[in-house]
């Protein structure tokens, strides 16, 4: 019953507007039907033109519906769709990734073939679990095309007046190491570069080691990254004084990054973010009630909860930068309270990927 009164007064006080934030400043509780995969927002974060390869993960992506009412003709007919999907432009496909990558795209179409095949069989078997197994791995094989189609070397530009700050030239995955587990995490310096660089720039110094969960709230957040002592961030030995990192949120219809810019602050009041606050996991950098531009090294963990999620209130998209998901390790995820520390975050894949513009 206690839970239930909890559930019921924050429910209240988000659709009151009466959700207090505090100092550093959190995040509000996303949008009801929000994707639960943060796999499929990943690829659809991925900063391509190529459509044909974009409509057949959407159209697979978009079987859920049907496979939750076991409408199996509708499946089949969309499977069969995705195959002639493949078939008929195939080669526009590979002539739009880069020759030394095309090999590789061929290779990967296969499987996508021998996934699209595997996806009717489970539908004339009308096997539920066994057509989910396949489309998730169906899926990634995509998802690994569209990487490809990424060009080499892809950067956003970024304001002069950031130079000094590192920043992250594609990808990187990361695991954290916590008292209760491990979570596996995939940063996007695509689309938020200096946070997901300063992000990974700490973890490469050892900075998050040993560091405790300063807030955790059931259905809410989980937070980590505040050092020890006086000090609220990073403190860069250089200057003797706190980095701070910017707000960075990128908007798909905008051709600029919003830099220290809310959503409020430039009339974007529908928008949704490219990297969005709508899955569990999704990883955020906090900032002040003061300020919008003094996040250092905390950030958040975002955990999802349908029942707080009310339908068209959004209080953290355009307010906070998201900058990467938890892929793995959900249920350490929500095992984690105030008792918990970090043991240690490594970066197990995109290192290489981290940029110094001092």
């Amino acid at each position: 019953m206690a839970h239930q009164r909890f559930k019921a007064l924050l429910i209240t006080l988000i659709t009151t507007g009466l959700f207090l934030v505090v100092t550093p400043a959190w995040a509000g509780l996303p949008q009801g039907n929000a994707v639960k995969d943060p796999a499929a927002i990943l690829r659809d974060a991925l900063p391509f033109d190529q459509q044909d390869i974009r409509t057949l993960q959407h159209r697979l992506e978009l079987t859920s519906n049907d496979l939750r009412a076991k409408r199996w003709s509708a499946l089949g007919k969309a499977v069969s769709r995705s195959q002639a999907l493949l078939n008929t432009r195939r080669s526009t496909i590979l002539n739009a990734v880069p020759e030394d990558r095309r090999s590789r795209a061929e290779d990967l179409l296969a499987e996508v073939d021998t996934g699209l095949e595997d996806l009717q069989q489970t539908v004339q078997a009308t096997d539920k679990p066994e057509f989910i197994a396949n489309r998730r791995k169906t899926l990634r094989h995509i998802g690994d095309v569209e990487a490809l189609l990424v060009e080499d070397g892809f950067e956003r530009a970024i304001p002069a007046e950031f130079d000094a700050l590192p920043r992250l030239q594609g990808r990187a995955t990361l695991t954290i190491s916590t008292t209760q587990g491990d979570l596996t995490t995939v940063v996007d310096g695509y689309n938020a570069p200096l946070t997901a660089g300063a992000f990974v720039d700490l973890t490469l110094k050892g900075f998050y080691d040993d560091l405790p969960f300063i807030r955790a709230e059931d259905f809410y957040v989980i937070q980590s990254g505040d050092p020890e002592g006086p000090e609220i961030g990073y403190v860069d030995p250089a200057t003797g004084q706190e980095r701070q990192v910017p707000l960075e949120i990128r908007v798909p219809e905008e051709p600029e990054t919003l830099y220290n810019e809310t959503f409020e602050d430039v009339g974007l009041y529908k928008a949704t973010p490219t990297l969005p606050f709508a899955t569990l996991g999704t990883l955020g950098w906090a900032h002040s009630a003061q300020a919008i531009d003094d996040g250092s090294s905390q950030f958040f963990m975002f955990l999802y909860e349908a029942e707080l999620t009310p339908a068209g209130l959004n209080l953290v998209d355009g307010r906070n930068a998201a900058f990467g998901y938890v892929v793995e390790g959900f249920d350490v995820l929500e095992e984690l309270t105030t008792d918990d520390r970090i043991r240690s975050i490594k970066v197990i894949d995109g290192a290489d990927g981290l940029r110094s513009h001092a």
